[in-house]
């Protein structure tokens, strides 16, 4: 006989009750149709189920002793019914206002709510990508700004060197240093909120997607499971497909609740760190720009130097002479190109640590 993959192996199994008079199975098959009595299904958290020996499928040939050949399932229940300290209670219909026999509930496997949950998980992948471009976009801008503070600086540094007058030189020397630091506080916020378009991007190209990944392996189990129909030959040869279609529906419904439980898990996870991690980020954000704006306010409250007096001679009022201004054009195409490879090397300076990465 072709046992078609179900082992047989003969044995007995001693099952102690529940608090609700269960040990959590239902039969079918018996007299007058089937020539034997076999599991339909074993309940989970029951204690036939807790300890492991029985499955689906499973053909039950005594209780307590009693051959059970040739009898009815209506003739075996009130066997196990005079037997004490072993009942059981056979469930031949659930509806489904009911527990299902697999323990989850039959609005899960028709409106699974982690279907749901995926179109969320892509919401959300979309909220942190779009997190992702206006961060990347603002630190830009503030590298520009920074970068403009810094030629600032220079710029009043140079004039502040070739004023001959002291306090105006001092002056325009301080209003210097100002742009300076604000140039420094600049980048240092940028260093600040740098991990977080890394922390961001590590939740959006790695968290997300292995989540996804698993929502879909679950799906694979589950319409695995819900596969597994029942052949319209049940009866004869001890229904042995059907016990084996039970049987492998048994084993398809463990690989369904364990995949079902490891993605609730997940997503749990996910969801924790997504409002513990969102929250760290934009408090970081906050933060890092409130004592930016903090220390640039301080600086240049510092700096407050105007008016500034400045003395100007006569040539430098003078515009009729053309080659004097020629001159001057000369002298201020000169600085302007040092000024603009000053900024080209500051810039390459800054470009050793790259500041702003591109995901």
């Amino acid at each position: 006989m072709d046992y078609e993959g179900i082992p047989t192996v003969p044995g007995t199994v001693s099952l102690k009750k529940d608090a609700q008079n269960l040990i959590g199975i239902s039969i079918g098959g018996g007299a007058q149709y089937c020539p034997c009595l076999y599991i339909v299904q074993v309940f989970d958290n029951t204690p036939a189920a807790l300890e492991g020996t029985l499955a689906a499928g499973d053909e039950i040939t005594g209780v307590n002793g009693k051959p059970v050949k040739g009898k009815t399932k209506v003739e075996v229940a009130k066997m196990i019914q005079a037997v004490q300290k072993v009942k059981h209670r056979l469930v031949e219909n659930m509806s489904s206002g009911t527990a299902d026999a697999l323990g989850l509930s039959r609005a899960i496997l028709c409106n699974d709510g982690l279907v749901k949950r995926l179109e969320e998980l892509e919401k959300t992948a979309e909220l942190y990508k779009g997190l992702m471009e206006h961060t990347k976009r603002l630190l830009r801008a503030f590298f520009e700004l920074s970068q403009t503070h810094r030629a600032f600086g220079d710029v009043f540094s140079v004039i502040g060197v070739r004023e001959p007058q002291a306090a105006a030189c001092e002056a325009f020397v301080k209003f210097a240093e100002a742009h300076r630091n604000m140039e420094k506080y600049g980048i240092q916020l940028l260093k600040t909120i740098k991990p977080m378009l890394h922390d961001l991007n590590t939740y959006l190209h790695k968290a997300i997607p292995d989540t996804k990944l698993t929502i879909r392996k679950y799906l694979d189990v589950k319409f695995e499971y819900l596969a597994m129909g029942e052949p319209m030959y049940r009866v004869g040869t001890g229904n042995y497909e059907y016990r084996l279609v039970l049987r492998c529906r048994q084993e398809a419904r463990a690989r369904f609740a364990k995949m079902r439980k490891d993605v609730l898990e997940k997503i749990e996870l996910l969801d924790q760190k997504h409002v513990q991690d969102i929250v760290f980020q934009l408090q970081r954000f906050v933060s890092g720009m409130s004592r930016y704006y903090d220390e640039c306010y301080a600086v240049l409250k510092e700096a407050d130097v105007f008016p500034i007096e400045v003395d100007l001679s006569r040539t430098m009022m003078n515009y009729g002479s053309q080659s004097h201004s020629f001159t001057e054009e000369e002298e201020e195409g000169g600085g302007g190109s040092e000024e603009q490879d000053g900024g080209a090397g500051k810039q390459a300076e800054n470009g050793a640590e790259k500041l702003i990465d591109d995901y």
